[in-house]
């Protein structure tokens, strides 16, 4: 019972986090193209556009830097699959000739304020 609560927390906590992302982007002039864009290989949390650019952003969300910074979590395999889901999508969506980059947004919420990193052009390959 207590895994299912911690997971439940998690992922409130989640969406929260994809929420703010997704305002901040907006505040920002980008346009959301999707979100949680779903493929058999992988998720992207949020799809934009950035003048010229699509963008691919991954959001992550912390109440504490216990584990360390939310970008770190982000191992090889999750980029691998943020890449072949980015792809797909690009793919499905006839948008082969458009410039492309990765983003992570890093959340940190607490009970006195929330905090946004936004990392552009990660490496993802």
């Amino acid at each position: 019972m207590l895994k299912k609560h911690y997971k439940n927390n998690s992922k409130t906590l989640g969406n929260k986090g994809e929420n703010i992302a997704n305002e901040f982007l907006i505040k920002k002039g980008y346009k959301i193209l999707e979100r949680n864009f779903k493929f058999s290989k992988g998720e992207i949390d949020i799809i934009a556009q950035d003048k010229n650019e699509i963008v691919f952003v991954e959001v992550k969300t912390r109440r504490n830097m216990h584990y360390g910074n939310p970008i770190d979590s982000i191992t090889i395999n999750k980029k691998k699959h943020i890449y072949n889901t980015a792809n797909y999508y690009l793919y499905i969506n006839k948008l082969y000739c458009k410039c492309i980059r990765f983003d992570v947004i890093e959340i940190y919420v607490s009970s006195e304020k929330t905090y946004i990193n936004h990392i552009k052009n990660i490496d993802i390959e």
